[in-house]
């Protein structure tokens, strides 16, 4: 039960490789406008017909060597869910480099917090440290966020409302016409004069109590979000294009 977020701009990029997935299934917005806009119009859709659902959002741009082993992981995060499902989940990854252009979890302190596939209250987020400050992460057992992260849809829409409550409240009146022919109409119209708004900083590093992090290794995870390091990716499974010859050259 996949569904995709997506911006009308990127539509001559989607849509043949989506043609054969249901217009109810695709999440498509007018105009980017940051992450949390894109992840609250997905949450108000889905809840209009499985508002009990417990949900995992994808970055796209993100790479794993073993998908294998990434979806267990996932699997774990579902589980946990089920026992606990106030909190939300995120995924953090075992760094490998002391990495300044990512974003770092501190887990809170706990018994079984060092070991694989454990999971932690989060203790605080950092973003994008300097280089001295990421080594110190590094050597404390501090994570990469991936931004991935499972919880009820519920869940995630109280944290809209308690920390975008202007946001919240435009997109919640909105959703009496989702499905329906004024859906794209009232969209373009919210989306037209709303501000740019960043989940992660605006609503999740505000969310710490209602925050676990599991420990997630041995995944080959890579954010793609710098042309590096897909070549940097590329290069390490032995794959040659002609433009990287070029770019070599």
């Amino acid at each position: 039960n996949t569904h995709f977020s997506l911006t009308r701009k990127h539509e001559r990029h989607f849509a043949g490789r989506l043609s054969n997935v249901h217009s109810s299934r695709l999440v498509v917005q007018p105009e980017n406008r940051g992450t949390a806009p894109a992840i609250l119009y997905s949450l108000l859709r889905l809840a209009k017909t499985t508002a009990d659902a417990t949900v995992a959002f994808f970055p796209s741009d993100h790479y794993f060597s073993d998908d294998l082993s990434f979806m267990n992981h996932v699997d774990g995060a579902f589980r946990t869910i089920e026992t606990d499902p106030r909190s939300i989940v995120l995924l953090g990854i075992e760094p490998d480099a002391a990495e300044t252009s990512y974003g770092w979890i501190e887990p809170a302190k706990s018994l079984f917090g060092d070991l694989a596939r454990s999971v932690s209250r989060v203790g605080r987020f950092w973003e994008k440290p300097t280089s001295d400050v990421a080594k110190q992460l590094m050597s404390s057992g501090c994570l990469w966020n991936s931004f991935v992260m499972i919880g009820k849809v519920e869940t995630f829409i109280d944290l809209f409302r308690k920390h975008l409550p202007e946001l919240f409240r435009v997109f919640a009146a909105a959703s009496t016409v989702f499905g329906t022919e004024q859906e794209m109409a009232t969209m373009r119209s919210i989306y037209s004069w709303i501000d740019e708004s960043n989940f992660s900083s605006d609503v999740l590093e505000r969310s710490a109590d209602r925050l676990l992090v599991m420990r997630v290794g041995d995944v080959g995870w890579c954010d793609w979000g710098e042309p590096s390091r897909v070549i940097d990716t590329l290069a390490s499974l032995g794959v040659q294009t002609p433009w990287m010859q070029a770019l070599a050259a």
